[in-house]
């Protein structure tokens, strides 16, 4: 985050705006929007500034701004000087008004027209009446506070209120029948809420590749508890103040047992909190998903499963690998690369035509190779491992099964890897990425 976004009180106070002109009148029409006094000045003068929250910059000779940005940083007054970032400590953003709801959108003084046009995209999509949503929301807030002293619980009734029919009644001005919509709902409202547990697939890692229900969720949780396939992109798709509890594992590395994450679940969906159990990749493919939701039912715990794009589908695409091709593949094969007890079983993988993906492999790739061309297999077959596959770090190691079991282990670095093996694997697909 390059600036701090913060709302100022302007109510009754002074703003100096220096300069004449119509960028400094524009700026001064907003300012007094929000209630500031404007105090205008074509030349500086260092005592213009006493008591002011805030000055402007605009439509003034160079020697003025320096001057005026130099003394308001040496008082510790945020300052603004129109197209000149280098002397600003504030930043005027594109606003969206739906009183008492405001929006503020900046570009860190990069592209003011870029952050114009996001502006416009955000209002498109807001009702003009929002802002009785927020005001119902105000008239109601001792009655919901008395009625639900537990926050969770509170959170989860504005959650619902919020986005429902109190709602669009006050959208829709039919102030009367919102109140009388949001005390109803208040009245049938849990006081201690029962917890749930959702497994979120986080797919690859990428948040632009998490499923629309996913992020919903992750801005509902309460909290949320991920592995290390969680990437960081991901959690900031959460809301801010949910809890975060990582378990994360990796082969024979353990942060916390698979036992202790189920009971980890079980007790917190107990307290009532909405939980969402992020895992990479997809929740029921090698993500012991299964072994959660077992848990879970078990316990009397009520569970949903949201799926995610899974690893041998990101690292696939990104790498312009086809799984399946009809020249070359009409079967994919998704496989872990050990057992539990850490062998290794590759009994019947070895079929004419097919892709196999082969899960957490990397450190058995000298028994699967052995094993494969025992079964039958050409130590010639194309190959690849992605790591990090479908992520900005996505990187892709390309060969032979034999070359790939050779150079693979001192080229990974750490990340998710994932194994592709079979002749669609060798078509020329680099190709589509390169077009693209």
């Amino acid at each position: 985050m390059q600036h701090f976004p913060v709302f100022l009180d302007l109510q009754a106070r002074p703003v100096l705006v220096l300069g004449a002109g119509e960028v400094a009148e524009r700026k001064a029409d907003l300012l007094r929007q929000a209630g500031a006094e404007i105090r205008f000045a074509v030349s500086f003068d260092a005592a213009l500034l006493e008591g002011c929250a805030l000055a402007i910059g605009a439509d003034a000779p160079e020697s003025e701004l320096q001057a005026l940005a130099t003394a308001c940083r040496a008082r510790g007054i945020p300052v603004n000087v129109v197209d000149r970032p280098a002397l600003c400590t504030a930043l005027m953003p594109a606003i969206i008004d739906r009183a008492p709801v405001t929006i503020a959108v900046s570009s860190g003084g990069a592209a003011p027209v870029l952050a114009r046009m996001i502006r416009q995209k955000i209002e498109a999509l807001l009702p003009p009446g929002l802002g009785r949503v927020a005001a119902l929301a105000e008239r109601f807030k001792s009655a919901v506070r008395a009625r639900l002293p537990d926050l969770a619980a509170r959170r989860r009734f504005l959650d619902a209120t919020l986005g429902g029919l109190p709602a669009d009644l006050a959208i829709a001005g039919r102030e009367a029948e919102a109140d009388s919509a949001f005390a109803t709902a208040l009245d049938a409202a849990e006081t201690r809420p029962r917890g749930m547990v959702h497994l979120v697939g986080a797919g690859p890692g990428a948040a632009d590749l998490l499923t629309l229900r996913a992020l919903r969720l992750l801005g509902e949780a309460d909290v949320i508890v991920h592995d290390r396939l969680g990437t960081e992109a991901v959690l900031e798709m959460a809301r801010r103040d949910a809890e975060r509890i990582f378990v994360g594992k990796a082969r024979a590395n353990h942060c916390m047992k698979q036992e202790d994450i189920n009971a980890l679940l079980i007790r917190l969906a107990h307290e009532g909190r909405r939980v969402v159990r992020l895992k990479g990749g997809d929740p029921l493919v090698f993500g012991r998903g299964g072994e959660e939701a077992e848990a879970l039912a078990a316990a009397g715990i009520p569970c949903e499963v949201v799926p995610g794009v899974t690893a041998a589908l990101a690292c696939a695409a990104g790498a312009g690998i086809p799984l399946t091709h009809r020249d070359a593949a009409r079967a994919v094969t998704f496989v872990t690369g050990h057992r539990r007890d850490g062998g290794v079983d590759v009994r019947g993988l070895v079929q004419p035509g097919q892709t196999l993906a082969i899960y957490m492999g990397i450190s058995t790739l000298a028994p699967l190779r052995d094993g494969l061309v025992a079964e039958g297999m050409a130590p010639t077959m194309p190959a690849a491992v992605i790591e990090r596959g479908g992520t900005p770090e996505q990187r892709v190691l390309r060969g032979t099964l034999d070359s790939i079991a050779a150079e693979a282990p001192g080229w990974v670095t750490g990340g998710p890897a994932l194994l592709l093996v079979g002749e669609a694997v060798g078509r020329g697909a680099q190709g589509w990425l390169q077009a693209a």
